[in-house]
């Protein structure tokens, strides 16, 4: 069991890092996907060109990459105490907070919504920054 589980865009992974680097910094542990190469074949990639190798995928739903990285990302969230949302967030990071919420974790949001929806309702703490969750703790 980890601490936390980290969901964010994969081109989101610099700020991803930094968060997971305070957060063991303060003696916690945390899973994050970005551990996890988009691109296996070029994993020191910049995190865009990596994207843009995934998504290139045909037939993802058989691919064993796809499966692979699913399955980790889902023990990853399953297994963690809590759930921080780091935004910008894609579609992949909303289901997995939609999980996040049927497995009763609580869930944390970092960053601004792009538009008011309804469901962001499900985080009980909000912060503005990675700083201000930081302060919090």
């Amino acid at each position: 069991m980890t601490d936390y589980t980290i969901l964010s865009k994969f081109r989101n992974k610099e700020q991803c890092e930094f968060l997971v680097k305070k957060l063991v910094e303060k003696g916690k542990t945390c899973y994050s996907f970005c551990d996890t190469p988009a691109d296996p074949q070029n994993p020191d990639a910049d995190p865009e060109k990596q994207m843009q190798a995934f998504e290139l995928t045909n037939n993802f739903f058989d691919d064993k990459y796809f499966i692979h990285v699913f399955e980790k990302d889902l023990n990853g969230l399953k297994n963690a105490q809590k759930v921080i949302v780091l935004l910008p967030a894609g579609n992949s990071v909303h289901i997995e907070a939609g999980i996040a919420y049927g497995l009763d974790k609580p869930l944390i949001l970092i960053g601004e919504p792009e538009k008011p929806e309804s469901l962001y309702l499900i985080f009980k703490e909000r912060y503005k920054s990675i700083e201000d969750f930081l302060q919090s703790m």
